[in-house]
């Protein structure tokens, strides 16, 4: 080619041509590619320094997925707590139904006013297998003095004369439990007959004696003047077995400015004295008061009957009752009173929602992670790493029923009683507070991660913006410049066709 010789407008005009199809092509190329810097060969510069912020934005890119996944699953926290936040509020629910319910068992027994022994016994319900007796019959009024030893108000005609050193020893035997020594002294004859050191009368006698009573303290026994003006020694108990008896009176008259007179003194004895039935109203009285039956059982009268009312949902057994009804004192296994079949059957709805409680804690996982049994979720929210969250429940524990300190399983007789409903009301407010506390904890992590999910969306966008402001083409500015080259090209081929013109003309002349 080298030896062609073209003349210096051909020479131009190609040249020009040449120049304008290279344009072409780059411009060509930028509208197919849409970049105007496709290598580092382009612009190095742009090049890298786009390439930067799109290595950047895909790495952002591949985070959002892992916030994604971590919204999802606290998401699925969340649910798992609100449920469990309703089904916790249906157990207190169900505990406050118990709590009213007052459907409790009675049964009336009729009183034999001519019994003179036996007890009704209760055992079961509430009260356990250990029975509690109460006694049917007490002490008449008529009989109030019988088993008590009586000295005559004639042994007290002389009196007797202390002096300084003398004691009077009554040696009592009450209710069969042996002597007890019940000394007189002279500072008590002293403080009852007016510092005279003298017992004149039977109330002189009665005062010292029970102050001798009280200052031995280890006796149930108390002095006293009855109508006839005798001394009664009497037992502080009633029943079949109360008695007081003198076994002895020793004097100690060691002194020469008195005489203790003991004639008649040892003489009396005593025997027990027959019992007769309570009433119904005592009966109610006794049952309501004794404490190993308060809020287990409850007594009321119902028309001259004695009602009985269970306060358990396990059956209670009553002995001391005839087949019939009456209350004999005697017969056993004849009586028993249900229990309360509403609260044993709430029981059982309490237990059954309490099952649910711990199967929606497990159930509450998204892709493997299940915050409620105590798993971390880890998320990240920048490409180096030195920004990110935790997110675990308070100590690592799991959200069931155990940990929230609801009963494991409720038994019937755990309903028995009202205090003992407000106890469990007690536990699943706690509970109900942690899991709301939870929901709350993850609440505001969701909200962290959402903010960074936007916020690193954002950041895609401007990093993409940046990159694209660096290579991409204005294709506007690209398609303006192809037509102009499209222009330049087709007037080039006109000037070279011209310039060829020119030696062809000479051609002609050599023709």
């Amino acid at each position: 080619m080298a030896d062609i010789s073209l003349s210096k407008a051909v020479r131009s005009n190609l040249l020009s041509l040449k120049g304008t199809a290279e344009m072409m092509a780059t411009t060509q190329n930028r509208l197919s590619t849409g970049n105007k810097v496709n290598s580092a060969l382009d612009n190095p510069s742009s090049w890298f320094t786009a390439k930067g912020l799109t290595n950047r934005a895909s790495d952002l890119g591949a985070l959002l997925d892992s916030m994604a996944n971590g919204v999802k699953t606290l998401e699925a926290a969340d649910n798992g707590l609100s449920a469990m936040t309703k089904t916790l509020e249906s157990m207190q629910s169900t505990l406050r139904q118990a709590r009213q319910d007052k459907s409790f068992q009675t049964s009336s027994y009729t009183v034999d006013s001519s019994l003179t022994s036996g007890n009704i016994s209760f055992s079961g319900g509430a009260i356990g297998t250990t029975a509690v007796d109460v006694s049917l019959v007490s002490a008449t009024a008529e009989s109030a003095t019988a088993g008590n030893t009586t000295l005559a108000a004639a042994d007290f005609t002389n009196a007797s004369t202390f002096g300084t050193g003398d004691t009077l020893t009554f040696n009592l035997n009450v209710d069969g439990a042996g002597d007890e020594a019940i000394t007189v002294t002279k500072a008590m004859v002293d403080a009852a007959g007016d510092a005279d050191s003298t017992i004149e009368t039977a109330e002189e006698l009665v005062t010292v004696l029970n102050a001798a009573i009280t200052a031995n303290g280890n006796t149930d026994a108390v002095a006293s003047v009855n109508e006839d003006g005798d001394v009664v020694i009497s037992s502080g108990t009633t029943g079949a077995n109360s008695s007081v008896a003198i076994s002895s009176v020793v004097a100690n008259d060691t002194s020469t400015d008195g005489t203790i007179t003991t004639s008649g003194l040892d003489a009396a004895t005593a025997t027990a004295g027959a019992d007769g039935a309570k009433s119904v109203d005592q009966l109610v009285s006794e049952i309501n008061g004794d404490t190993n039956l308060t809020g287990k059982i409850r007594a009321s009268n119902d028309n001259g009957k004695l009602r009985i009312e269970n306060q358990s949902t396990q059956d209670l057994t009553v002995d001391g009752v005839s087949a019939t009804g009456t209350l004999d004192g005697t017969s056993t296994g004849a009586a028993s009173i249900l229990g309360n079949s509403v609260r044993a059957g709430l029981a059982d709805q309490f237990n059954e929602l309490r099952d649910q409680l711990d199967k929606l804690a497990d159930d509450a996982s998204f892709n493997g992670i299940n915050l409620l049994r105590g798993d971390k979720l880890a998320i990240t929210f920048n490409e180096t790493g030195t920004s990110s969250i935790d997110i675990q429940t308070k100590d690592g524990e799991t959200i069931n029923s155990a940990n929230l300190g609801v009963a494991t399983t409720l038994e019937e007789s755990d309903l028995d009683s009202d205090s003992n409903i407000d106890l469990e009301l007690g536990k699943l407010k706690s509970a109900l507070n942690e899991v709301r506390s939870q929901a709350s904890s993850f609440g505001s992590n969701l909200s962290i991660v959402q903010n960074r999910q936007t916020f690193t969306d954002s950041m895609i966008n401007t990093l993409e913006s940046g990159a694209g402001n660096l290579t991409l083409a204005d294709m506007n500015t690209e398609a303006a410049n192809l037509l102009a080259l499209q222009t330049r090209q087709s007037l080039s081929q006109n000037s070279l066709s011209l310039a060829s013109q020119a030696d062809q003309s000479i051609l002609q002349l050599i023709r």
